[in-house]
């Protein structure tokens, strides 16, 4: 289905959008990566939306949206559906325009990003959790839309939000005194890819532009590869603010035409630049805000000695989060292993293992194992950390010897979800 080049933002929308949310929204810092850059030999910055006022970019094109709205537009309320940055942004601009909202988030919504959506919105905002994934919850709040004719805010597949998001990109080149040669763009629903595109085919078209996405979720790519909007059947809603089943048809067509590439990433890639960030500069992004940076290693020769540009899409993180961040980081570096361990049944047998089969830096990080009577040997799930990925191999080797061997879980999602996650 095409879109009408009458919906299409403009670069002139984006302009007027800066104008809109001056007054509102921070101009965020466009800061040059010193570890980052050293890592890749290129000039790496980091454009830091993590520092906006809610803490991601969509207050940009919400309030934008909905300051352009008229009386017979907010007579009844406005509706948005979001995992949390979106909601956040509809929610701190419902409260500065005072305007009745009701916000659907998914049941599964970290309760941080929650409590977020009720401080910004304050008295403004009714909140309401269903669904377990975005395309559900925004399904249900469409239907509310309708029944009670209150306007829409779409996250991400609308002009007037597309222009809004736009406006991180007419930042970038007021900051930056330099060509821009690579710009690596988060994409879920592609609102802000788009936004970015719209300005930088005007005023800077010899920038690549290259769009990234969670390897789990990967609806941008589907949708470029088949030359249409795809629902995705399943996907992996770890990286919440990037994971969504469907696209927009606004934004498709724009980022089919004119993004570069369009990449996906590894979901444990992304946690392990999230820990990076933070051990190496203190930087707390969410895993959306990640997904940028991970795109790196697959442009390294590439983007050597060029300029390039991240864009650290939010930093609404819940810190209990932070042991899983770090398991699929582990995992994704090959230094976190699981096995079903078979230990004869006798006294001594896990002295051996330990002493015969574990490395001088492997360390037993998870251990379950219940003795079974009248049997030779009793399994135990087994994780085992490792220092670095090159001790995998003797690992195995001194399991399979030794006569420990009973399954390699790591390989075995189903099973390994089951036993471990």
């Amino acid at each position: 289905m095409s879109t009408s080049v009458s919906m299409l933002p403009s670069f002139l929308g984006v302009i007027k959008a800066s104008e809109n949310i001056r007054d509102i929204v921070n101009h965020t810092p466009l800061i040059k990566n010193k570890n980052l850059s050293e890592t890749w030999q290129a000039q790496i910055w980091l454009k830091r939306e993590d520092l906006q006022v809610v803490r991601s970019y969509k207050i940009r094109g919400a309030y934008n949206k909905m300051c352009m709205l008229s009386g017979s537009e907010l007579k009844n309320g406005v509706v948005c559906a979001s995992a949390g940055n979106h909601a956040q942004g509809v929610a701190f601009s419902c409260h500065k325009l005072r305007i009745k909202g009701s916000i659907f988030m998914p049941s599964t919504t970290p309760r941080q990003k929650i409590r977020q959506v009720e401080t910004f919105g304050r008295k403004y905002v009714d909140i309401i959790l269903t669904g377990d994934l975005f395309d559900d919850c925004s399904n249900d709040a469409i239907t509310y839309c309708k029944t009670n004719n209150s306007t829409f805010i779409h996250p991400f597949d609308d002009p007037e939000i597309i222009e809004g998001q736009g406006t991180v990109a007419l930042e970038i080149l007021e900051d930056i005194n330099q060509p821009v040669d690579y710009l690596f763009v988060p994409v879920g629903g592609g609102g802000l890819a788009s936004g970015i595109i719209t300005v930088f085919r005007e005023l800077s078209p010899e920038t690549k532009i290259v769009g990234v996405e969670p390897e789990g979720a990967p609806s941008m790519k589907t949708a470029i590869h088949g030359g249409s909007v795809t629902t995705l059947k399943k996907i992996d809603s770890f990286i919440d603010g990037a994971a969504v089943k469907r696209v927009g048809e606004i934004t498709f067509e724009i980022c089919k035409d004119y993004l570069d590439d369009m990449i996906t990433v590894p979901e444990g890639l992304v946690c392990s630049n999230m820990l990076l960030l933070y051990n190496n500069d203190a930087i707390v992004a969410e895993p959306a805000g990640a997904l940028s940076l991970a795109a790196l290693p697959l442009y390294e020769k590439e983007i050597k000695g060029k300029n390039v540009i991240c864009i650290v899409s939010g930093s609404n993180n819940d810190i209990s989060r932070l042991e899983e961040i770090k398991e699929r980081a582990l995992l994704y570096e090959g230094l976190k292993h699981y096995f079903i361990i078979r230990f004869p049944q006798r006294a001594g047998a896990l002295k051996q293992f330990v002493v015969d089969i574990l490395g001088p830096d492997d360390d037993i990080t998870h251990f379950e194992y219940f003795k079974k009577h009248n049997r030779e040997q009793g399994p135990a799930v087994v994780g085992i950390e490792l220092k670095s990925r090159k001790d995998f191999a003797p690992l195995m080797d001194r399991i399979r010897k030794n006569g420990f061997m009973g399954e390699y879980l790591n390989e075995k999602s189903d099973l390994f979800q089951f036993l471990v996650g």
